[in-house]
């Protein structure tokens, strides 16, 4: 059985690679399966609305310089870990992206996501991963962190942030009161330390 998964995967591989050409959609047939090949996202987050968008794929990281290029403001709108990871400094969540999705009026739909998790093709998980730091500030709008545990503590900047089925091992401090007041978590959520407004 595992023979005949392996000889597919290298089929699909080879299809897509010579279908391809020399593009490379970085794409993993286990990680999140809302990953859009190519996404439209603004190079910086910048309060301009004429800055210009560049295209960008998600970001499947298994390596610490790889996961803070892809958080930064030049990464992209979707980040997915494949191990765990511990990473000895504090990590900043930058940039404001496009998911490539339009909303019912027909704008594009703002999102960030860190996915701690990886799924089959059904879209079951089949793994969750942890990713350790000592802190994880959170300053793109729209984002969420899903599936998996984050170890250390976070701060929130921005409102409407998120988190599904996530483990926080830490505390969670909000920087204003419309942080904390949109801040949404589902049954599945936990948080081991306190959760607090500091300004």
């Amino acid at each position: 059985m595992k023979f005949k998964v392996m000889f597919f995967t290298l089929l699909l591989f080879i299809a897509l690679f010579t279908g391809c050409g020399n593009q490379n959609d970085n794409i993993n047939p286990n990680t999140p399966s809302d990953i859009s090949p190519t996404v439209t996202a603004p190079a910086e987050a910048t309060t301009d609305d004429a800055a210009p968008d560049v295209v960008t794929t998600a970001s499947i990281v298994d390596e610490e310089d790889a996961f803070l290029k892809a958080i930064s403001n030049e990464g992209t709108w979707i980040i997915c870990i494949i191990k765990d990871m511990t990473i000895d400094q504090e990590l900043n969540l930058e940039g404001e992206f496009k998911n490539g999705k339009k909303d019912d009026d027909g704008n594009d739909v703002v999102q960030r996501k860190i996915a701690l998790y990886s799924q089959d093709e059904e879209r079951n998980i089949t793994a969750r991963y942890t990713l350790t730091a000592p802190k994880l500030t959170i300053n793109s709008p729209k984002a969420s962190i899903q599936h998996g545990t984050f170890k250390g503590d976070l701060y929130v900047n921005v409102s409407d942030f998120e988190l599904v089925d996530t483990t926080i091992d830490g505390n969670v401090y909000f920087t204003s009161e419309e942080a904390q007041s949109t801040f949404k978590m589902d049954d599945t959520s936990e948080i081991t330390g306190v959760q607090e407004l500091q300004k």
